[in-house]
């Protein structure tokens, strides 16, 4: 069992990391073409990944659920990344990262359309919230704010394909170990990605890119990968979800405030408002799960 400064620790990290991979994206691409950087990153992160096998001696399981779980898993990696690297072309880091706190929304809305989940209505209240605060960001200015609508429709799909992932996974049930499960889906990943190497050969890089964006790709792979896989995992298994939940708050308003300090993306007022609705939204709709959650925690510490 980890110390609780261990535990600590590690969600400062995964937090750190969240919050920071959205910028690493942006300046990955800004020498290297953007669907470039996306495969050259799943070439990279499957090498480590099936290294990190070999070193554990973690079995790779190659059966017919098991390769349905990898391809469920694939929709977060490169159904979801695919989009994300798209959309940044037209919007910032901290956009980006604001974006993927709708996840926890989006799937909401998956369980309650296709698997019949029930919602309560402080949760509705909180989508709506969250909808509106995402109209406001939309409508509040154009590519000179770092938003556009083209990015924000490219980034709701990369949301949907992340929390569709997380019923998948679920639902095909493979009892696989993590990182099995996470190197299988980069394993389909990659392939997928090397499936659109054809259509841009033309676009691959000519010249060695600049140092910048050299380290943040290897950034995006390390820690955006790996590390913050394995930190994830770790939470998970020791912390309530609740609390891992909150990480989907915290990790927008940071991601902007090291777009503004670190790439200049200073947000306009209305971006900044919307941004604050949608991320009140999002606590609102958190709600009930996090009073759950401190009531559960209270039972298992009076017992």
């Amino acid at each position: 069992m980890p110390s609780s400064l261990n535990i600590i620790l590690t969600y400062i990290l995964l937090v750190f990391i969240w919050s920071t991979t959205p910028l690493a994206i942006v300046w990955s691409v800004e020498d290297i073409n953007l669907y470039w950087a996306l495969v050259i990153r799943f070439f990279i992160a499957l090498f480590l990944s099936s290294l990190l096998l070999l070193i554990l001696k973690i079995k790779l399981p190659v059966n017919r659920q098991a390769l349905h779980s990898y391809v469920a898993g694939a929709f977060s990696l490169i159904g979801s990344q695919l989009f994300t690297y798209a959309a940044t072309d037209y919007l910032s880091s901290g956009v980006l990262a604001l974006m993927f706190g709708l996840a926890p929304i989006m799937a909401g809305l998956i369980g309650r359309f296709a698997f019949g989940q029930s919602l309560k209505w402080i949760q509705w209240f909180g989508m709506t919230m969250a909808i509106v605060g995402l109209g406001i960001i939309c409508m509040s200015g154009g590519q000179g704010q770092h938003v556009h609508p083209i990015g924000i429709i490219l980034m709701l799909i990369s949301v949907f394909n992340y929390a569709l992932s997380i019923y998948w996974v679920k639902k095909v049930n493979a009892q696989i170990e993590p990182m099995a499960q996470a190197t299988g889906s980069i394993f389909v990943s990659t392939l997928v990605a090397s499936a659109i190497i054809p259509f841009i050969w033309h676009l691959a890089p000519t010249h060695m890119p600049e140092m910048k964006s050299i380290l943040a790709l290897l950034y995006t792979v390390v820690m955006a990968s790996l590390i913050a896989m394995f930190c994830y995992f770790k939470l998970v298994q020791n912390i309530p979800a609740s609390t891992l939940s909150l990480t989907t708050v915290m990790t927008p308003m940071l991601a902007m405030f090291f777009g503004a300090i670190l790439n200049a993306e200073i947000p306009s007022v209305w971006v900044f408002l919307g941004a604050v609705i949608l991320i009140c939204g999002v606590v609102v709709y958190f709600y009930p799960s996090l009073r759950a959650s401190r009531q559960q925690d209270k039972k298992r510490y009076v017992q």
